[in-house]
């Protein structure tokens, strides 16, 4: 085993946690995610084995247990006590990272896959009518993953084959404009009348996009500026 060198526990901390892997395991816990598979979904540059990999070294290092689910053959991740208390202070590196490292955010730590896995999970759905609403969403310049179906109603459900239904709404844009509306550089109603992106279909929808349109948790955090 390797070791620090210090006593400080903070090191020892960063030693448990400091993993970009393990943050963003974290993270996902925090939102709510607790299976394999799901873990995979909202992680896709993640390979199988450092996904095994880290879910068990958090495990021995007492922020996870695996529990099996009643009735069914499937394992979940849940956060010990220790793993909860975490939470906080994910949440301030996260405010800390958006304000005094947001510029170093460049085209190649977006993913297509892992931006939808957030989009999905942050459409308002309160603010759309009761009973089902497909919306279909197209990244043109996309070569994989261009289109994808979001399924709304008691849930919204992400799928990237066509699911067969009716689509209420068609949402087409740029992956970089939309995640810049998702994490609050833009709004919607300014995207769509600059014409970033195009909104295709009921006339409902039309009106009341900048209500349901997902935003990241932390879109009211603004960037700074570095003081010279």
């Amino acid at each position: 085993m390797k070791t620090s060198g210090s006593l400080c526990p903070a090191v020892k901390a960063a030693d448990m946690i400091g993993d970009k892997w393990v943050l963003l395991i974290m993270r996902e816990l925090f939102l709510g995610t607790s299976r394999y598979n799901d873990f995979q979904r909202a992680l896709p540059r993640i390979s199988p084995t450092v996904l095994s990999t880290r879910l068990k070294q958090m495990e021995a290092n007492g922020l996870i247990v695996k529990k099996s689910v009643v009735g069914q053959k499937a394992t979940e991740y849940r956060l010990t006590r220790s793993g909860r208390e975490l939470a906080p202070l994910i949440d301030q590196m996260s405010k800390w990272g958006l304000r005094w490292a947001r510029r170093r955010i460049i085209d190649e730590d977006i993913d297509v896959a892992g931006f939808m896995w957030d989009f999905h999970r942050t459409l308002n759905k309160d603010e759309l009518p009761d009973g089902e609403t497909v919306i279909a969403v197209t990244f043109p310049e996309q070569e994989k993953y261009a289109k994808w179906w979001l399924l709304i109603d008691n849930d919204v459900d992400l799928c990237t084959d066509d699911p067969g239904k009716n689509v209420d709404l068609f949402i087409t844009g740029a992956l970089a404009d939309m995640v810049e509306i998702w994490m609050g550089d833009s709004d919607p109603v300014s995207a769509i009348r600059e014409e970033r992106i195009v909104l295709t279909g009921a006339d409902y929808l039309l009106k009341s996009a900048k209500l349901w349109f997902p935003r990241s948790r932390y879109a009211d955090v603004r960037p700074k500026q570095f003081q010279s």
